[in-house]
């Protein structure tokens, strides 16, 4: 069987099992529907339901990778990262990004983008000191996206990294950072139980005005 084929006999979404999703219910704001919906995934025991893609871009570069959503208020979607990462150099060049949730077993997900900055060095600091220790420790140990000649390097820089958090819990990396997305514009995708998709999209005009899109 041809790449081609094999991918198009993969199963699709279960739609028989899937929630309802009513638009006309939702709230004023998409911050409040997003957070319904990471909670619906998580009681539904999905693993990671706060899982987010980001993508970021700085001239013909551009990116995406899985982060943890840290927070999700007052209209700012935060996520974490080390300043001296690839992510945020790009973020400092070119300060918008967006972000994007998928529960494929609810048939949802979620689209957001906008505005990024840095929060600075105490929510870093408040963030880093939240993590467990092998969080702490995975961000101290060597330098992201930096080459790795093999994995017992790793397995000895981590190791070494756990021992600094052990002994220095206190203990913050100077370029621990939260960065916040002030969105602009949310758009929310559900397939329907009975067929079909329904997509709501969110539009930051000095308040929120929300309406269907085709999708």
């Amino acid at each position: 069987m041809d790449v081609r084929t094999w991918l198009a006999a993969l199963p699709p979404l279960e739609s028989s099992h899937l929630p309802p999703f009513d638009p006309a219910n939702a709230p004023d704001d998409p911050a409040q529907l997003h957070r319904r919906w990471i909670a619906d995934a998580a009681g539904r025991g999905l693993p990671a339901p706060h899982a987010v893609t980001l993508a970021t871009a700085a001239d013909r570069d551009v990116s995406a990778r899985t982060v943890m959503l840290r927070d999700l208020s007052g209209g700012h979607w935060v996520f974490a990262t080390d300043a001296a990462s690839p992510k945020a150099r790009q973020m400092a060049r070119n300060p918008r990004a967006a972000l994007t949730s998928f529960w494929p077993a609810l048939g949802r997900q979620v689209r957001v983008t906008g505005a990024v900055r840095d929060l600075g060095e105490d929510a870093g600091a408040r963030d880093f000191l939240a993590r467990h220790p092998g969080s702490r420790a995975a961000v101290l140990t060597g330098e992201q996206s930096a080459p790795l000649d093999s994995l017992e390097t790793y397995d000895r820089a981590y190791a070494e990294a756990r021992d600094a958090v052990e002994k220095h819990p206190g203990r913050v990396p100077a370029t621990w950072r939260c960065y916040a997305i002030a969105a602009t514009t949310v758009e929310f995708w559900a397939a329907r139980p009975s067929g079909g998709q329904i997509r709501l999209r969110y539009t930051l005009e000095q308040t929120w005005q929300r309406g269907l899109v085709w999708p």
